[in-house]
């Protein structure tokens, strides 16, 4: 989709496609992450869109200016779904705990455009109400603006961070996940102790360890390191 700019009134005239159905912002977001899903980011040209909503691949610029504008709507679409069902409970700790664990589970669930869309910065309406979340979680919590902001800016890079990276796994074929899985558990649970002597005395912990996202336990460990900064600031 090249880039073109259509008037503000054009672009929210709603007609019917081809199959009956009225096009709108949400519709075509939601086709194209189903697309993404299948496709990856050889979905998001106005051909393939059309095809998919039966609808002329003109009526695409009414909604958004090129297919760049349109991943920053899916990419937005997909905070939105975390924020829609993630609830608060007061503790600023677990509240970040549940909330980077929902926001790395949403992504995984759609791994294709979690790869297109970990980073980039929409400017959209649902990052914008995360971040204030998260900033009124920390303020709330107590911590001064300047570090309120850094460890905002360290939760949401290391959640996305590990968002990417877990979805790129999951984008492998089950071939070259499955040899990826047989490498830890043949290659290295054999190494020997003459050889690789720290390897070998791990191995068995080292071999489950590494069959599964890092995640949590990262966050754990900024969630400590937060608690900490938290009480220095406090004393």
């Amino acid at each position: 989709m090249s880039e073109r700019v259509v008037a503000d009134g054009e672009r929210r005239r709603r007609r019917p496609t081809k199959r009956g159905t009225v096009l709108s912002e949400g519709l075509i977001v939601e086709t194209a992450l189903r697309l993404i899903g299948e496709h990856g980011a050889a979905a998001l040209t106005v051909r393939r869109l059309g095809t998919a909503l039966g609808a002329d691949p003109s009526a695409l610029y009414r909604y958004f200016q090129d297919t760049d504008d349109l991943l920053l709507a899916v990419a937005d679409e997909l905070i939105g779904r975390t924020l829609r069902v993630w609830r608060p409970s007061g503790d600023w700790r677990a509240d970040l705990r549940s909330l980077g664990l929902r926001i790395h589970a949403d992504y995984q669930a759609h791994p294709r455009a979690a790869v297109l869309t970990c980073t980039r910065v929409t400017g959209r309406a649902h990052e914008m109400r995360s971040v204030e979340t998260i900033l009124k979680i920390l303020r709330g919590a107590g911590f001064p603006d300047a570090e309120a902001v850094r460890i905002y800016h360290v939760f949401v890079d290391q959640t996305l961070a590990f968002a990417a990276l877990d979805a790129t796994v999951l984008t492998l074929s089950e071939q070259s996940r499955a040899l990826e899985e047989r490498t830890w558990r043949e290659r290295y649970a054999a190494l020997g102790a003459d050889t690789h002597p720290h390897v070998a005395a791990t191995a068995p912990v080292l071999v489950a360890e590494m069959g599964r996202s890092a995640y949590p336990a990262a966050l754990e460990m900024m969630l400590a390191a937060a608690a900490a900064r938290l009480r220095h600031v406090g004393a």
